[in-house]
């Protein structure tokens, strides 16, 4: 609120001060006003941003915006043109700030503020309207709503960055950093309906890191954990742009493979696996890691993207039940599948 406050209490200062000028005040009212006009903005700003609760300390700010614009509306007389103006403007605030809620406790406040300075100042109520009030009074309501815009375009902004945020918080792993359980099954159904409405040749594969729970059971969790990192590291480096990949759960992983078919998706994964079981491990230097792969094309017979995901599920069982360390894939529409890369080297 900085900014549009101290334009909003900049050019309402010559709007009261056009109106409380015919009343010729003391010293210590236009001490007051220029001191509200152009100081506070700043004093507002300082106790917001050194309170340990800012919100809140800027909702209270907003009362006293309020308070104070009864205060000048009363010792102006009500003077219409000024008066609707202002206490307007610290209205379209407490709405936008906290809806109707902060809404009423300014309008209370603006009531409070307007009769305790009509009763100390008792001016002459709702003079007549002159022609450089009008003039001190256009500032107000042509720049003032533009730099509430303005504000309203920067919240939209920070909202949209934050829910891309959260949205991005929402699909990802925090471990690995790969998409999560439940973004990669919607893309999932997403790549399935594509496939059938194109009859495009898609793959997917399950990924298991073999014998995964001895290493968490022999070196530790925080080990187990950098291993799940290296290997989405590893992952993401040795796939292709276009490839979908995810971790599934656990040791788990899972990879949509676009425009690809069976053959092609046994070649890209059996060099994962090679290299996988190549790479010597920073944490476990003296130890090999192996994986297990299931692949299942996409065909015709699958009805939905859950029997798909099936079929690469038992592909990845025939794997691990078989030796481990090699790629299997599904043959479409088949309840037997073949091992189609390399044993245990």
């Amino acid at each position: 609120m900085h900014v549009p406050r101290s334009v909003g209490m900049g050019i309402g200062f010559f709007a009261v001060a056009a109106a409380l000028y015919p009343s010729q005040p003391h010293v210590w009212v236009w001490t007051l006003l220029v001191l509200h006009g152009f100081g506070w903005p700043h004093l507002a700003y300082l106790l917001a941003k050194s309170s340990k609760q800012p919100y809140k300390a800027e909702r209270r700010n907003l009362i006293y915006d309020s308070l104070a614009g009864g205060l000048w509306a009363g010792a102006m007389g009500f003077n219409p043109l000024p008066t609707v103006a202002a206490l307007s403007m610290m209205a379209m605030n407490n709405i936008a700030a906290g809806g109707p809620r902060l809404f009423l406790w300014g309008v209370l406040a603006q009531t409070l503020g307007a009769l305790a300075a009509y009763g100390i100042f008792l001016p002459e109520l709702f003079p007549t309207i002159t022609q450089i009030q009008v003039y001190a009074c256009l500032p107000m309501l042509a720049i003032y709503p533009m730099a509430i815009g303005w504000l309203s375009y920067r919240v939209a902004l920070q909202l949209s960055e934050s829910k891309k945020t959260l949205e991005k918080l929402s699909t990802t792993d925090s471990l690995t950093g790969l998409m999560n359980h439940g973004a990669w099954k919607d893309l999932l159904r997403v790549e399935f309906n594509h496939c059938q409405a194109h009859r495009r040749h898609d793959s997917v594969a399950l990924i298991d890191i073999d014998h995964f729970k001895t290493i968490n059971d022999t070196y530790g969790h925080i080990i187990g954990d950098n291993v799940l990192k290296q290997l989405s590291t590893v992952l993401s480096a040795n796939l292709r742009e276009t490839d979908l990949a995810g971790r599934y759960g656990g040791d788990e992983f899972c990879v949509i493979l676009p425009d690809t078919t069976l053959a092609q998706a046994t070649d890209i994964l059996e060099r994962l696996r090679r290299t996988v079981y190549d790479h010597a491990h920073t944490a476990l230097p003296d130890i090999r890691l192996s994986l297990s792969i299931g692949i299942a094309a996409y065909g015709p017979h699958l009805t939905d993207a859950g029997m798909w995901l099936h079929e690469a599920d038992m592909a990845l069982y025939a794997a691990k039940s078989t030796g481990r360390n090699r790629v299997n894939a599904a043959l479409p529409g088949e309840k037997v599948y073949g091992a189609l890369s390399a044993a245990f080297d």
